[in-house]
């Protein structure tokens, strides 16, 4: 479904994103419609997720080019899109989780995001801690540090809001790039260097418990930046064999951490009900600021996660194949395996890969 993007990502100042709004789509009557008309069929059928094809899912051509357009976008200029208008109110929490299945089965592979092998997370919080052993930040109420998530796009639904807090923020990892290489150019081979990560306990039983990656990837053409402080003091705090870092790698995570909430870098925005926010995960940071609940369940803070290996991603660094696994351009990759991979789920795995045409495995 995906097509060659116009042009490939580059640097953005969070002015920039203020002064062009062409990251922000909305679903137009005709898409809103055609996305109701596929529930509908979808609650028919009444087929587990995991046995879901798009056939079953079926939308009309007004949602398809607005899905194409929202995911060239996050290949493109800002490597970001925000689409608008999802009819969110109307569905039940259940509507809501089938809708968002079925439109992922036609836009890429969905992956595994946590040690229960979810492939799709409630972000909503749950009574989680964050800064722990094994610690994660999507089921808790807390501020999140900037990072990436494991795969080409993350793809935020939003289905309720806060009381106050839980404000979006987002910044181009090649302007801090550009930034440093400015200010500090002795720090570019220090991020290009080995940085140690714990999976936080969400790797499959047969890993160790941390890998290897480059902060900053080494191919000139396609730019990769993957970084996530607290996995990387997890790593040192929790593992006696992983190597020690270095004076230089501390200081040069100790600069991203000037530079990430820079609001010369940085820029922020409150999701509303029905927004899906979607990133690119090689060009983008995101976090958010911590966040207070209505007292009422029904309206409390929620979002729709998933983990998407898209046809049209880039390719990777070799340097990061540890991690992703598969380096090749538009390849099904990422994720975290977690410890309940079934055979429903690889099943599924094999025929999506097969219908968005994407490479799966060596």
């Amino acid at each position: 479904m995906m097509s060659e993007p116009a042009f490939r990502p580059q640097a953005w100042l969070a002015a920039d994103l203020d002064q062009d709004r062409s990251w922000v789509h909305r679903l137009s009557a005709d898409a809103v419609a055609g996305v109701e008309a596929a529930l509908a069929a979808a609650k028919q059928s009444d087929k587990p997720m995991l046995e879901m094809t798009a056939d079953d899912f079926p939308l009309n051509a007004a949602a398809r080019d607005a899905l194409t357009r929202a995911f060239d976008a996050t290949q493109g200029r800002f490597g970001l899109c925000l689409l608008k208008g999802f009819p969110v109110e109307r569905w039940s929490e259940d509507d809501a989780r089938l809708a968002y299945w079925g439109i992922g089965l036609h836009v890429g592979v969905a992956r595994t995001q946590n040690r229960a092998s979810n492939v799709m997370t409630d972000v909503r919080n749950e009574g989680g801690s964050y800064k722990t052993k094994n610690g994660r930040g999507y089921n808790t109420n807390a501020g999140l540090d900037f990072h990436m998530d494991s795969c080409d796009v993350v793809a935020l639904l939003c289905l309720q809001t806060a009381k106050s807090g839980g404000e979006s923020k987002i910044v181009s990892s090649m302007a801090l790039r550009d930034a440093i290489a400015r200010e500090h150019p002795e720090l570019i081979p220090v991020l290009q260097s080995p940085y140690f990560h714990s999976y936080q306990g969400t790797q499959d039983p047969a890993q160790p418990p941390f890998y290897r990656c480059p902060i900053l990837g080494s191919d000139d053409t396609y730019f990769s930046f993957r970084t996530n402080r607290k996995n990387t003091t997890a790593a040192q705090r929790d593992f006696d064999d992983v190597p020690r870092l270095s004076d230089a790698q501390s200081e040069a995570l100790d600069l991203l951490d000037t530079l990430m909430p820079d609001p010369v870098y940085c820029f922020s925005m409150w999701l509303e009900r029905g927004d899906l926010q979607l990133l690119n995960n090689y060009v983008i940071l995101h976090s958010r600021t911590n966040f207070e609940d209505h007292d009422e369940p029904e309206r409390r803070r929620h979002l729709l996660r998933l983990w998407l290996a898209i046809p049209g991603s880039q390719p990777l660094p070799p340097e990061w194949r540890e991690y992703y696994g598969d380096v090749r351009p538009g390849a099904v990759r990422g994720g975290v395996r977690g410890s309940a991979i079934t055979e429903a789920f690889l099943d599924y795995e094999r025929r999506q890969a097969q219908r968005m045409k994407m490479p799966l495995g060596l």
